[in-house]
């Protein structure tokens, strides 16, 4: 055995079985921090022989819910930073990301959007292109051709639907299925590798089916049907490789019950090549050590069945790093109030946690993130939980996390992936008796304790091992660690490669992933490393120490760019009116490359086709948005899922509905052409100002109306007013918001003018129908003369740019998805303050709030707004708003006098403010307060006053960047301080 030392909270049964399982065993609640944890890495215990189980596959991603839908417009906006992703992700010798799972949609919101059904008619060609997934691994395998991809489905078409319902539909779902693979195929050169049959997140796996698609599948004749589009060469290719195709089972969620299936039915064990289950790190634990129900999955991993064949064991669905680490290393959940740098429950070093626990505990060799790229606009359900963010493709900008370099501790020390049939591929092996974890929980794990947490990586020719270790706690942790029967040859050097927080005074990312120390064995023959608080470490045997990508940097942020375009829609552009426009018609776009052939090559194809008609910008939280020809030839964007096609399953059932824009857009006009060419019925909805979630009434302001012309207007929702116009063949639908102002319009006539006393400020635009087909044609979204149209930034309320004194709570671990990057900071005590550096005209300050908080607001180190007042808000809303300054730079403070505050976030306000602002009323008020003479008030009194005043002129003079409701509140502040002037005791 490979554990020298016998740890003291566990002992090891006899049984081979025991003994694989006893890295499992639970750990006290703490460890002692002066107790080494040694390791003996056993060349004995390095199974070459076994190739499914204990094979390191590394990580995969899984697309689907719309997380990959912008992705198709950073590779047509910006393609360099878009094949630069890819590369970072899939390529090099040691990939990060070895599989794309793709979940199939059927147009309804499953999580957090919808993905494009691929089939929505029994009759209708497949069309795989639909579907982010299919293409970005059709792009990854351009770097990486030995990259895994693998289907499965949660809901089905209604088509399948209704003959499954009947307990017929086998042949259905099996025609799914069979046509989008091939058309994948077809389009992209490539096999799918793995099918899941089954539903996703099963509670009771489908063993009779499962078994009956095996056998369609082995024994399926027919490449030759016209609907597949095969060449006769085609044919005989797609056909050997389609029959090799694996199966998966069974993406059960909070059970585990096809491990026990395959242990206990021979015919089911011989039709599944790779089980995975979803957000724990158990295996089960029930029943006598030798019944099937006990360590199931470690069984199956092992070999050690009544079959003596070991197979694939996946976490087939776990989540990514929740926030982002950037922000998340200013918290305050460390022991008495200090940060946990890197590590806590959700972080970079969680997700460490969950893959070595997982491989630990169920000896899981493949963890799939869910997802790893975040590519849908933030406010949806499970926001904030990846690797990488990619939410703004007009700008570029890309977001790559600390938890990649985390998880590069993994992938870069070992050869990972699959092995090849005839076990030469050198794919590393885990090594169970040299893995242990102590930490606790199942899901979101917490290193706090202390207890080791490590995995070994092994060459199967025994020449080479990495072992990572994980220290999410607040003490250091002693590593030794020794070879024997491995031939490694001489006295080699170890080389230790840490990932932590920065030390005071670094840069944030002095200590990712960089090269802490080279050991060498002591006298026994130990390599011995004390772990620092909250890192990561991997120990290994290979020489990196000169490897350029081991040592290679992640890429940069860019700027958020706001979205601010030509009319076309396509250039960035301040100068004009428009913020953005589409017409769906796409002559402005380039071509666009597309990966094919297997990755050998990329292709050149129209925008349009490259992305089977999904329009740009676009992310669908239900619904089947596309663009297709109207009757007169030209391009329009249909909502697709009608009667025919609604009653499909859905986690989050609403209308369709789908969003576009920027979060920070604020004070503005949208406006877009409906029709209804459903005969049997019609309705379309525009809204603006959305924020968060997934339905239609989302959007802060709407308007709805039918074909017959009868209209609503809404907040979130709740009919504000109704009416009717005369009925047309179509409408244009517009609604203007500035300030606290929502005017909604019907081919260019109010109809409805609404003054909310608590208006949400800002947000993305809506489109939505209900279940018929609709039409939507020249979206447009316009400025509003006088006021200013959006904010530039959003600075995180974790931020290392932002200050603070007194006692906060700044939050971040099982944070709420709605608020922005799941960290909150609260205050409650007088005297807190938080200072936040911005540029521009105001700043708004976000976050879920009671409006119990009274503050006192400094700009510059002036007193601007004494005693100031904030407003009961939802989450991403601004709960207190400032305007009116000089369009520069500015540090603002925030004073709490009283009650509680949370702060997620502050946006500053651009000074880009097109036509002539009213002055009138800052005007009227000076006039009305005359010449009130310093001597006569005290210093505080005044100085506020003098500072009010000095805004008023500055603002009738022709301040630049001033807009209307800069200039409300340079009166009201102006008003409040000559009201609040103290005369001196005489």
């Amino acid at each position: 055995m490979g554990m020298q030392r016998r740890l003291s909270w566990a002992s090891l049964a006899a049984a081979t079985t025991m003994a694989l399982a006893a890295s499992a065993i639970t750990a006290p609640a703490a460890h002692p921090a002066d107790d080494p944890v040694q390791v003996v890495v056993d060349g004995n215990d390095v199974r070459a022989d076994n190739v499914n189980g204990l094979t390191y596959k590394g990580l995969g991603l899984l697309s689907c819910n719309s997380t990959s839908n912008l992705l198709m417009d950073y590779k047509a906006e910006h393609p360099e930073r878009y094949w630069q992703l890819i590369r970072v992700l899939f390529g090099g010798k040691h990939p990060l990301i070895n599989h794309v799972k793709v979940e199939m949609g059927s147009d309804t919101n499953t999580s957090t959007g919808s993905d494009p059904a691929t089939m929505r008619t029994a009759d209708e060609i497949a069309d795989a292109s639909r579907s982010p997934g299919f293409q970005l691994a059709a792009d990854a395998k351009t770097v990486n051709p030995k990259l895994k991809v693998s289907i499965l489905r949660w809901v089905m078409p209604q088509w399948v639907q209704t003959e499954w319902n009947k307990g017929t539909g086998s042949d259905e779902m099996y025609k799914w299925y069979k046509e989008t693979i091939l058309d994948a195929y077809e389009k992209y050169g490539y096999m799918v590798d793995y099918v899941n049959p089954d539903t996703n997140e099963t509670r009771k796996p489908d063993i009779s089916f499962l078994k009956w698609y095996k056998n369609a599948l082995v024994n399926d004749t027919d490449f030759a049907d016209p609907r597949y589009r095969l060449t006769e060469r085609q044919q005989k290719v797609a056909a050997k490789a389609y029959h090799d195709i694996k199966i998966t089972a069974s993406d059960e969620n909070t059970t585990k019950n096809i491990g026990p299936a395959l242990l206990t039915d021979t015919e089911l064990f011989g039709m599944v090549d790779a089980v995975g289950y979803h957000y724990t790190t158990d295996d089960r634990l029930d029943g006598t050590p030798d019944s099937a129900t006990y360590r199931p999955y470690t069984k199956l991993a092992t070999g050690d069945n009544a079959y003596g064949q070991d197979k694939e064991v996946w976490y087939s669905e776990g989540v990514g790093s929740f926030g982002w680490t950037d922000h998340r290393v200013n918290n305050t959940e460390g022991p008495s109030g200090v940060s946990t740098g890197i590590g806590g429950v959700q972080s970079a070093l969680d997700l460490a946690n969950r893959s070595v626990k997982s491989y630990a505990n169920s000896k899981r060799t493949h963890y799939i993130f869910q997802p790893a790229i975040g590519a849908f606009y933030e406010g949806a359900q499970y926001s904030h939980k990846e690797l990488v963010s990619a939410r703004d493709p007009w700008s570029g900008n890309i977001h790559y996390d600390a938890a990649v370099y985390v998880m590069q501790h993994f992938t870069q020390f070992a050869k990972t992936g699959w092995e090849n049939d005839t076990n030469t591929a050198g794919i590393w092996r885990t090594v169970p008796e040299a893995s242990y974890s102590g930490v606790s929980g199942t899901e979101n794990v917490d290193g706090s304790n202390g207890a080791p947490s490590y995995m070994t990586l092994a060459d199967p020719r025994k020449k080479d091992f990495s072992t990572i270790a994980v220290n999410d706690s607040d003490q250091t942790k002693t590593y030794r660690i020794k070879a024997e029967n491995m031939r490694l040859g001489g006295v080699p050097t170890m080389e230790v490669w840490e990932t932590r927080a920065a030390d005071t005074g670094q840069a944030y990312d002095a200590n990712f992933k960089h090269l802490a120390a080279e050991i060498r064995p002591d006298g026994d023959g130990y390599y011995t490393y004390t772990v620092q608080p909250r890192s990561i470490v991997t120990f290994t045997t290979l020489d990196r120490s000169g490897d350029k990508a081991t040592k290679q940097r992640l890429p940069g942020s860019t700027a958020r760019t706001v979205l601010d375009t030509d009319a076309a829609g396509k250039k960035h552009d301040t100068r004009d009116t428009v913020l953005y426009a589409d017409d769906f018609g796409y002559e402005e776009e380039d071509r666009v490359r597309v990966g094919t052939d297997n990755g050998a090559r990329t292709v050149s194809q129209p925008y349009l086709k490259s992305r089977g008609n999904q329009p740009r910008y676009l992310v669908d939280q239900t619904g089947a948005w596309e663009v297709g020809k109207d009757a007169s030839g030209n391009n329009v964007l249909y909502q697709h899922l009608d009667q025919s096609m609604k009653g499909t399953g859905a986690w989050n059932r609403n209308t369709p509905n789908t969003t576009v824009g920027d979060f920070r857009w604020e004070n503005y006009r949208a406006s877009v052409d409906v029709t209804f060419p459903d005969p049997d019925g019609g309705l379309a909805t525009l809204g603006v100002r959305q924020q968060k979630g997934m339905s239609a009434t989302d959007a802060a302001y709407s308007i709805g109306i039918g074909r017959a012309g009868t209209w609503t207007f809404y907040e979130y929702g709740t009919a504000i007013r109704t009416g009717t116009v005369t009925a047309a063949d179509g409408y244009r639908l517009a609604v203007e918001a500035k300030g606290a102002t929502v005017t909604a319009y019907i081919d260019g006539q109010a109809v409805a003018t609404y003054q909310d006393p608590t208006p949400a400020t800002g947000g993305r635009v809506k489109l939505g129908s209900d279940f018929h087909t609709t039409a939507f044609d020249n979206l447009k979204v316009e400025k509003v003369a006088g006021y200013t149209p959006y904010a530039t930034t959003l600075t995180d309320n974790m931020d290392s740019s932002v200050a603070y004194t007194g006692t906060w709570s700044r939050n971040a671990s099982l944070g709420d998805a709605m608020n922005w990057y799941r960290s909150t900071s609260t205050g409650a005590t007088a005297g807190a303050t938080v200072t936040v550096p911005f540029s521009g005209t105001g700043i708004d300050v976000i976050g879920g709030n009671d409006g119990s908080a009274v503050l006192d607001v400094y700009v510059d180190d002036r007193l601007v707004a004494k005693g100031a007042k904030t407003a009961a808000t939802d989450k991403r809303l601004a709960t207190y708003t400032l305007r009116g300054l000089p369009d520069r730079a500015h540090t603002a403070k925030f004073v709490l006098r009283s009650g509680k505050i949370v702060l997620d976030a502050f946006g500053a306000l651009s000074g880009d403010v097109d036509g002539a602002v009213d002055t009138t009323p800052i005007r009227t008020a000076m006039k009305g307060i005359g010449s009130p003479a310093q001597a006569d008030y005290t210093a505080d009194s005044w100085a506020l006053f003098d500072t009010a005043r000095s805004a008023a002129r500055a603002a009738v003079a022709g301040q630049k960047g001033l807009d209307t409701i800069g200039a409300e509140q340079i009166t009201s502040r102006l008003d409040a301080a000559y009201d609040g002037l103290v005369r001196k005791e005489v």
